[in-house]
């Protein structure tokens, strides 16, 4: 089961290369609520694996990858702190 959960911000990183879209997640991530979802829309492949991968490494809660309907994903991601 996936959490619904409507994200607090949206970054469009569709059609930038990684590592940029894993720049501006961690640029921006702190403009949230602690506890809040970030959505990174991306469509560079490598972003499907690295934004995850992030997570793990700054000990954020990767919550789910979404396909778009005109390709790529939206990478949710919740601020642990």
């Amino acid at each position: 089961m996936t959490e619904l959960t409507q994200p607090a911000l949206t970054i469009d990183a569709l059609g930038k290369k990684c590592p940029i879209p894993i720049i501006m997640l961690a640029e921006q991530i702190n403009f949230v609520p602690l506890n809040a979802v970030v959505a990174v829309l991306a469509d560079d492949p490598a972003a499907y694996n690295d934004v995850p991968a992030w997570c793990r490494l700054k000990s954020h809660k990767h919550v789910g990858t979404f396909e778009l309907p005109d390709g790529g994903w939206s990478i949710h991601v919740r601020r642990a702190y």
